[in-house]
């Protein structure tokens, strides 16, 4: 009999369904939340009731599309933090819910082990131990990988995540939410060098985001002040510039925690890891310091079940099962 694991994400404002069979993932689900759109950033409430109306469709179709029924499954992941509380009590209430009515075992994901462990979905998987970026909305850190169950933060952002710094610096330009990738889109056509930003240093291998988006705030204030339609004019240089700040920032780190561990085998997850500039400089670091570089698909770098539903594979054959009193919680302990 083959063993079936769903897995169910609903941590922000993504709503998604994945199945794994036998260590392999089938298919990854996504419905995104567009509504968020015009409020410039992820309205808490209308994300829980978008997970309301979206969860059952998508569930079901990832049911379908496997060519399965609910009763075939042998166990249920479910992101259980950290998160949106809401978001996440959707989710993980719904996942409790029919594994307590299948009668099958219920699987507790952390989101950010997930994001890691998305790079066992497809070949070439790394091998133990090696050392993960991880870089989204509302998490920046390097991560020591000795096992499946075994992570070890080693340095993380002692402010703002990485990917709240994209997001907020292009709101200072005027882009649209998510602004993030509306930079990574710019930059390419921009020159890196034509302005710069200042980057905050903290000791050891943490990170400080705080300084760099007051950096671009007074730059724009005063530069609108002397020029009118300054932004506009030189917008995809000002792009170019503070990613290539921001990912400065973020790979002298990392090369010093390749350094200091003498780990080379190096990976990147989360939303961020879905950047090109930032993919692009890692390839060419790969180079420079000898990494095994492994870089994820894009659909498993945001928010996604596919990472859920492999984490849960891993968890289900380590006998990782969930108690029936448990509750998602809007930041787990890593």
């Amino acid at each position: 009999m083959q063993r079936i694991i769903l897995g169910i994400e609903s941590s922000c404002d993504e709503t998604s369904a994945s199945i794994c069979r036998e260590g392999k993932i089938v298919n990854n689900i996504i419905a995104t939340q567009s509504i968020h759109e015009e409020y410039g950033g992820v309205v808490p409430e209308l994300a829980s009731r978008e997970h309301q109306k979206n969860i059952v469709p998508i569930i079901d179709k990832a049911l379908k599309h496997a060519n399965i029924d609910k009763t075939q499954l042998s166990a249920i992941a479910c992101t259980q933090g950290p998160g949106l509380l809401g978001s996440l009590l959707v989710g993980y209430s719904f996942a409790k819910s029919l594994a307590f009515g299948l009668g099958i075992p219920l699987l507790n994901v952390h989101h950010m082990k997930a994001h890691i462990l998305a790079h066992f979905i497809d070949d070439p998987a790394p091998d133990f131990p090696f050392l993960c970026l991880t870089v989204s909305g509302g998490h920046t850190q390097i991560v020591r990988v000795n096992s499946v169950t075994d992570m070890q933060v080693i340095g993380q952002t002692r402010d703002d995540a990485v990917g709240e710094a994209f997001d907020k610096g292009a709101k200072l330009m005027g882009l649209p939410y998510p602004g993030g990738p509306l930079i990574d889109k710019y930059a390419r056509d921009g020159d890196p060098e034509r302005f710069s930003f200042s980057e905050s240093d903290v000791p050891g291998l943490d990170f400080s985001f705080s300084g760099i988006k007051t950096s671009l705030l007074y730059f724009l204030q005063k530069e609108t002040k002397k020029e009118a339609g300054f932004i506009d004019k030189h917008l995809h240089d000002i792009c170019a510039s503070y990613q290539k700040t921001l990912i400065n920032m973020l790979v002298k780190k990392l090369v010093q925690a390749s350094l200091q561990t003498n780990i080379r085998q190096v990976a990147i997850a989360g939303g961020v890891a879905a950047n090109q500039g930032l993919r692009l400089r890692l390839m060419q670091l790969k180079e420079t310091h000898g990494w095994e570089l492994y870089i994820p698909d894009f659909q498993y770098c945001t928010d996604n079940a596919g990472m859920i539903a492999m984490a849960g594979w891993h968890y289900y054959l380590a006998g990782n099962v969930a108690q029936m009193n448990d509750s998602p919680l809007p930041r787990m302990p890593f």
